[in-house]
């Protein structure tokens, strides 16, 4: 078994300490993108539905698969998967699926009790879709880097560079001075 040198732990301990703070800033903007709408009020804001019945709307025939919320939901989510990839690397596929099912469940909770949004067990399953293929992407990205270490630092790196950029453009978007506009 090899050896891990004073140096290796170091960085381990600093990739480990960048990639929890990412992950904090991520939940951050999820929470400011999910619960708190990017500041806009929606219309469907006062309602308080639970659907508990994934897909109920399509299997029933009353709506059709809405293709853009479907794979947000599941985007949303991929970077929860590449954290939770890299600082629970020890546990077990079941405990890292549960982790994405619960904090999606967490923020469906919180958008039927504080009526700014539905209970929706759809997004329960594609927000946790989108949390399994970022561990997917991580487990990926690790195979082929040929250790956690540096697969680790280039997630690390490329979430940093995308952090910056979604908060940028939520920035404009908010600021009125982004691509989209909203009232």
């Amino acid at each position: 078994m090899p050896t891990i040198g004073k140096q290796q732990l170091l960085d381990s301990g600093a990739a480990d300490r960048i990639t929890r703070f990412l992950l904090v800033v991520y939940l951050l903007v999820m929470t400011w993108i999910l619960l708190f709408k990017l500041g806009v009020q929606f219309s469907y804001m006062a309602e308080r539905r639970i659907n508990l019945l994934p897909f109920r709307e399509v299997i029933a025939g009353y709506a059709r698969l809405d293709r853009m919320e479907t794979l947000l939901n599941v985007f949303i989510f991929v970077p929860m998967g590449l954290y939770v990839g890299i600082l629970f690397r020890n546990w077990p596929m079941r405990a890292k699926l549960a982790v994405f099912l619960l904090i999606s469940a967490a923020f469906e909770i919180l958008q039927y009790v504080f009526r700014i949004g539905a209970f929706d067990a759809t997004d329960l399953v594609t927000n946790s879709l989108g949390g399994l293929l970022g561990l997917l992407i991580y487990f990926t990205i690790e195979k082929i880097m040929g250790s956690p270490g540096r697969a680790q630092r280039l997630v690390n790196s490329l979430a940093a560079l995308g952090t910056l950029a979604v908060i940028a453009f939520l920035v404009s978007v908010k600021l009125g001075i982004g691509p989209i506009r909203y009232q």
